[in-house]
C-alpha cells in the first residue's frame, strides 16, 4: 500500500500506520495476530469437513466460524476507511480477497455447505512476505508475475488451438464410436479427449474397435507434446524476466560503498544508509515510499 493512501492526520492516519504499516511495533503486532486468526480460521473449516469431528463439535465450530468471519468483516471495514481512496483498495489484489474471505460464510445462508470455500482466506496468508521483509521472495514474486504476464497471450492462442483440436477429435470418436461403446454425443466426445489427451485416463470411456483405438493412441502420443507446450512458454519468460531482474539489480548500486541488488523501489542502500539516487529518492523529490 503506497503512501498515497495514508490519511494526512487524525485518527484515520493512526489507524492506518496500526493496518497497513508493518514496520511499527503496532503494526507487526496487528500482523502478527491476524495471522493467527487466519490460520485457525483455515483450520476451522478444513476440520469441520470431517464428519466425525462435525458431529461432536459441529455447533463449536459453527460458533467460531461465524466469530472468525464478524471479526473479518470488522478487520475489511476498518481496512476501507483508514486509507483515502476506499475504492482504490477494495479493486485491489488483497482488497478482493479481503472482501471474499467473509462472502461464503453470509453466502452459507442462501446456498448450504457455501463455507467451505471459507478456504481462499489461505490466500491472505501470502501478506507474511512483506509482514516480515522477506524482499528476496517478493523479487521472486515480481520475476513469476512479470513472466506470467508476458506469457498470456501465447497460452491464450494455445489453449484455442487445444480446444478447437479436442472439438474435431472428439467429433471424430463420436463418429466412429457412437452411442453403443458410450460415445452417446459429441460433448462426451469431447470429455473423453480431453481425458485422454491430458494423459489423465480416468477409464470411463474407452473406444472399442481398432480404427477408435488407433484414434486413442494418436490422442495420447499429441498430448504429451502438449503439456509440454505451456512449460516452455513460461520457463522462457521466467528466463527473460529473471534476467531483466539482474540488469535492473546492477544499475541500483550505492554510490557511497558500491552495495547492489536493491529492491525497485528502494530510496536508501540497505547497507549504509545512502541515497540511492533515481525515482525513488526522496531528495530528488519524490516522497512516495512504500510503506512496509
Amino acid at each position: 500500500m503506497a503512501d498515497e493512501q495514508k490519511p494526512a492526520a487524525g485518527w484515520r492516519r493512526a489507524l492506518y500506520v496500526v493496518i497497513f504499516e508493518h514496520g511499527t511495533p503496532a503494526g507487526k503486532a496487528f500482523d502478527v495476530a491476524l495471522l493467527v486468526v487466519i490460520l485457525a480460521s483455515v483450520a476451522a473449516v478444513v476440520i469441520e469437513s470431517l464428519a466425525g469431528v462435525r458431529l461432536r463439535w459441529g455447533r463449536a465450530l459453527l460458533a467460531a466460524e461465524w466469530g472468525f468471519t464478524l471479526l473479518f468483516t470488522v478487520e475489511y471495514v476498518l481496512r476501507l476507511v483508514a486509507v483515502r481512496r476506499p475504492l482504490g483498495y477494495a479493486r485491489s489484489f488483497f482488497g478482493i480477497v479481503d472482501l471474499v474471505a467473509v462472502l461464503p460464510t453470509y453466502l452459507s445462508l442462501l446456498v448450504p455447505g457455501a463455507q467451505a470455500l471459507l478456504t481462499v482466506r489461505a490466500v491472505r496468508l501470502l501478506r507474511v512476505f512483506r509482514i516480515l521483509k522477506l524482499s528476496h521472495f517478493l523479487g521472486e514474486e515480481r520475476v513469476l508475475i512479470r513472466a506470467l504476464r508476458a506469457s498470456l497471450r501465447k497460452i491464450v492462442i494455445f489453449v484455442g488451438a487445444v480446444l478447437v483440436l479436442v472439438l474435431v477429435l472428439g467429433s471424430v470418436m463420436y463418429l466412429i464410436e457412437g452411442p453403443q461403446t458410450g460415445f452417446t454425443s459429441i460433448p462426451i466426445s469431447i470429455y473423453w479427449a480431453i481425458v485422454t489427451m491430458t494423459t489423465v485416463g480416468y477409464g470411463d470411456l474407452a473406444p472399442q474397435t481398432v480404427l477408435g483405438r488407433i484414434v486413442a493412441s494418436m490422442i495420447m502420443i499429441i498430448g504429451y507434446g502438449i503439456i509440454a507446450v505451456p512449460t516452455g512458454i513460461v520457463t522462457v519468460e521466467m528466463g527473460r524476466a529473471s534476467r531483466q531482474r539482474a540488469a535492473g539489480a546492477e544499475t541500483r548500486r550505492c554510490p557511497s560503498c558500491g552495495t547492489g541488488e536493491h529492491d525497485e523501489d528502494a530510496a536508501f542502500c540497505k547497507r549504509c544508509g545512502a541515497g540511492l539516487g533515481g525515482p525513488a529518492d526522496p531528495s530528488r523529490g519524490d516522497l512516495s515510499l512504500r510503506s512496509g
